[in-house]
């Protein structure tokens, strides 16, 4: 499975959002900018975003978005299936070998789990620690 820039992107939106969380919104701008990214193509991906609730938008010369929940509460597999899809490494159907079937069930229930177990607030933290193999938001 490759994530796309979508969902490194997304991420990475989100985890800026998330040291930030409590200090009031953060302009695409801004993350754009620390981030050398196109503001236009942050844009495209926040929107999704918004709509599945992670994040909320406010007006206003001093707007920009904010987290909807504790980054405690968003794991990096919410942001990755909100902007690729299901995860699974493959297309597969019930007339598949049963053990090639299986192995490709394995390998997606392993990535689902790591997502899932990954928080925003944990991928600040490693990211805010600097060690040189902090860890990496793709997989």
């Amino acid at each position: 499975m490759k994530i796309s820039t979508k969902g490194r992107y997304g991420l990475t939106i989100m985890m800026e959002l998330a040291a930030k969380y409590g200090e009031g919104p953060t302009s695409l701008k801004s993350i754009a900018e620390r981030n050398q990214l196109s503001e236009h193509y942050l844009e495209q991906l926040v929107a999704p975003l918004r709509n599945a609730g992670l994040v909320k938008s406010i007006r206003g010369a001093y707007g920009g978005y904010i987290l909807s929940k504790e980054p405690d509460n968003i794991t990096s597999g919410d942001v990755i299936r909100i902007l690729e899809g299901p995860i699974s490494p493959v297309d597969f159907t019930e007339e598949d070998d049963p053990a090639k079937r299986q192995l490709w069930l394995r390998i997606r229930d392993s990535i689902a789990e790591v997502l899932d177990s990954t928080s925003l607030a944990d991928l600040i933290a490693y990211e805010e620690e600097g060690k040189p193999d902090s860890y990496m938001f793709y997989i």
